[in-house]
């Protein structure tokens, strides 16, 4: 299948007026990456078929769009790089590097990332010398140095640079649409393949080596990081008396909930059971994220800014809330069951309780969410100082919704038991979905229950606030990720809860039927900040009362 490939690429030659065989370069763009898709890529297309299997008559389908898509995608980019004296050269380096990444990735199963790239750079003179053999020189040959010299062989009939430029911006302007389009018709099924197996991009070649290169070339020579920005240097809170009450507030950020699926919200499921019968809590229900995935979410609602000023190197160049109620006197720690915390809680105390060993919360090497719990009443007990405490949750996120919840919270059936969102109805995937919500009630409701048994001794409060949402078929869209500004409501409209204790409501002076009274108006993770800092009394120049949610409430 690569012979003959190759030899296309030197027979398809058009015949020019004056009699002799050329090539145009859009036709070369074309062969060359259809040779790549083909004949370079056997380990991406091996393992999409085992992670698509059994193969049926819509699998065939996804497969064939997906190699439209890719041949598309690597057309356009070689189409950038189509021009006299830069397309041989560049392209005849891409070769003979594709053809020996082909090599390693089927005869030793590798996955191209950054550190695969770190280890082939301090690879010593030894190790290379065994690395060479007989079938990588052939692999070199024939996939690498053939097309190479057929590549310099073929007369490439190039246009008057006007024409060559504006023949480019048709060819770019055509793949774009057909790209755009394919990716519409199979969205759902692109999304969960892409998702759920990210490992898929690097196995795709060129483009796996590529990205890897320039991962591992920015972690070799970044410059040295600049100091964070210290924020709220001056706050501080007034002492507290000597017959006062430790308190502890607990924000807990959710992780892919969505309001509308909340019963608390008017849901027409019953996913609130227990929390429903919590006395006391208030749930918000006009309440929008920052962003719609947790990688800009969660530095967005910790940075002080709103998210029309937000900005991601800033959010990573300064500090945030967790560092200023720090440094106002207040104990801070994070407890993570995700993968991190994207900077937020770099400067705290923190822990992440999915590295817990195996047990009945963390089966399979994931945690339940319950995890965040464990200890947390003995640590309470332990407490003598007012202190914050931040639990992030892995939530509702998909697509692997069967695997955020027990068996025994399997209420709405069938659920969808896979990864796979395109071989269940969606029906299913809101099953699913909407069990994993009746366990975070669970979580949440036990945390309250949690709370209020150490209301002699401490004052707690609970703030519950996702990151984002989830699209769960509405508009041939699922999961989240999609850019704000054409993001459906359900990735946008998350749920916010508010509980405190009795004394909590007292000390900090808090009007909660004033509170209960305001559950409908319009908050977003704009508000978290500053509403954290006037909840806690926290004094400093940066406070903004007009987005603190409680000042209306504040006796």
């Amino acid at each position: 299948m690569g012979y003959s490939m190759l030899s296309r690429l030197a027979a398809l030659l058009r015949r020019s007026p004056a009699g002799s065989r050329v090539l145009r370069p859009e036709l070369a763009t074309l062969l060359i990456a259809a040779f790549f898709l083909l004949c370079c890529n056997l380990p991406f297309w091996r393992h999409l078929l085992v992670v698509e299997a059994p193969v049926g008559t819509g699998d065939w389908g996804l497969l064939a769009a997906g190699f439209v898509f890719l041949l598309l995608v690597l057309n356009a980019l070689l189409t950038l790089l189509a021009f006299p004296c830069v397309f041989r050269p560049v392209v005849s380096v891409l070769l003979i590097a594709t053809a020996l990444v082909a090599y390693f990735m089927n005869q030793y199963g590798v996955m191209i990332d950054a550190h695969m790239v770190q280890s082939a750079v301090e690879t010593d003179l030894g190790e290379t010398r065994d690395l060479l053999t007989i079938k990588m020189l052939v692999y070199l040959l024939l996939l690498g140095v053939l097309p190479v010299w057929l590549l310099w062989r073929a007369p490439l009939r190039w246009r008057p640079a006007p024409r060559e430029l504006l023949a480019k911006l048709v060819v770019l302007l055509i793949s774009a649409l057909l790209i755009v389009g394919i990716a519409l018709m199979a969205y759902q099924n692109f999304a969960s393949v892409a998702r759920n197996h990210r490992e898929l991009r690097d196995l795709l070649t060129p483009t796996n080596y590529l990205q890897a290169s320039v991962r591992f070339l920015k972690q070799r020579y970044k410059t040295a990081p600049a100091a964070l920005t210290p924020i709220g240097l001056d706050a501080k809170r007034p002492a507290a008396g000597a017959a006062a009450r430790p308190s502890l507030t607990v924000i807990v950020v959710g992780e892919t909930a969505r309001a509308d699926h909340f019963s608390l919200n008017g849901y027409p499921r019953d996913t609130n059971p227990l929390l429903r019968k919590q006395s006391g809590l208030i749930s918000l229900g006009n309440v929008h994220s920052c962003g719609t995935e947790t990688a800009v979410s969660v530095p967005c609602m910790f940075s002080g800014m709103t998210r029309a000023q937000y900005s991601d190197a800033q959010a990573h160049s300064q500090q945030g809330l967790l560092d200023v109620l720090q440094r106002a006197g207040l104990a801070v720690r994070w407890r993570d069951n995700q993968a991190g915390c994207k900077g937020v809680c770099d400067r705290v105390p923190n822990q992440n309780v999915s590295n817990a060993p195996a047990s009945a919360l963390c089966p399979e090497g994931e945690c339940l969410d319950m995890a965040l719990l464990a200890g947390l009443g003995d640590d309470i007990d332990k407490q003598q100082h007012d202190a914050v405490l931040v639990l992030h949750m892995m939530g509702s996120h998909g697509p692997a919704y069967y695997k955020r919840y027990p068996a025994g919270f399997e209420v709405f059936m069938p659920a969808c038991q896979t990864s796979q969102l395109d071989r269940c109805t969606q029906q299913q995937l809101v099953n699913g979905f909407d069990n994993s919500l009746r366990y975070t009630d669970h979580v949440l409701s036990s945390l309250i229950d949690l709370l209020r048994s150490k209301a002699a001794t401490h004052d707690t409060a609970m703030i519950y606030l996702s990151d984002h949402g989830e699209s769960l078929g509405e508009h041939n869209l699922y999961l989240h990720g999609t850019p704000y500004l054409i993001a459906p409501e359900e990735q946008k409209h998350v749920p916010m809860l508010l509980w405190f204790s009795d004394g909590y409501l007292a000390d900090f002076r808090l009007d909660a039927a004033c509170m209960n009274a305001h559950r409908n108006d319009a908050y977003s993770h704009d508000n978290l900040f500053h509403s954290v800092l006037g909840l806690l009394s926290v004094q400093t120049a940066i406070y903004q009362p007009g987005l603190d949610l409680f000042a209306g409430c504040r006796r």
